[in-house]
């Protein structure tokens, strides 16, 4: 299977969009506005990870909402940008690198967040329905089991399920890269979940998950 079978683009064009998703993912919105509203050092906190379930735990409902936002909206940014300017091939190619910057972002020595909240928005930039289904199975499994990282990982997943309920097989490769990624990062969660020890939603634990929206 090509992984991008609609691809168009010259190769150079492809590169340049791989590079600018890439910068772009690997912006560290949590850790950012953790420093700049005096939160402290994301590292030392939680899980130690950059996504908004982390800031949460900092006590700021309003750092986490913004964390959340940001990190949906950049992936939203690079997809579009490279929609307008380069066609969709440019655009699948921003959001695979978006999503790999925000995981393995070069300034923090490659150690990013789960990209949950970043999968949204580069979803939902390629394909609102598909975005939109991915994000109301998270809230479907948050609410019944109250499991950020099952919900994560649930979501993820059923994007390919939505893929063929919309019809949309050029997207299948890249949601099957997607999930392979996001159930990488959630390696040790899903060893928590097998052994039954995964903390719920709101539970503080220090081994806690930050998934919801890494």
């Amino acid at each position: 299977m090509i992984l991008f079978p609609d691809i168009t683009s010259d190769g150079a064009t492809l590169i340049l969009w791989a590079i600018a998703g890439y910068g772009l993912g690997s912006i560290p919105f949590g850790m950012v506005l953790a420093r700049m509203m005096g939160l402290g050092n994301l590292r030392d906190i939680g899980s130690g990870s950059i996504g908004a379930t982390n800031v949460l735990r900092t006590g700021s409902k309003t750092a986490a909402a913004l964390t959340l936002l940001l990190d949906g909206g950049k992936g939203i940014f690079a997809v579009v940008l490279a929609q307008m300017t380069a066609g969709e091939a440019a655009a699948q190619i921003a959001a695979l690198f978006a999503m790999l910057g925000h995981c393995y972002p070069v300034w923090l020595r490659f150690r990013g967040g789960k990209g949950v909240a970043t999968l949204f928005g580069v979803v939902l930039a390629l394909y609102w329905p598909l975005g939109v289904a991915c994000c109301a199975a998270w809230l479907v499994v948050a609410a019944v089991r109250r499991i950020s990282s099952l919900s994560a990982l649930v979501a993820v997943a059923s994007s390919l399920v939505w893929c063929v309920v919309y019809a949309r097989p050029d997207l299948v490769a890249l949601c099957l890269a997607f999930t392979a990624l996001v159930f990488w990062r959630h390696r040790e969660n899903i060893a928590r979940l097998l052994a039954g020890t995964e903390p719920k939603i709101g539970q503080k634990d220090a081994q806690s998950d930050e998934s919801s929206a890494g």
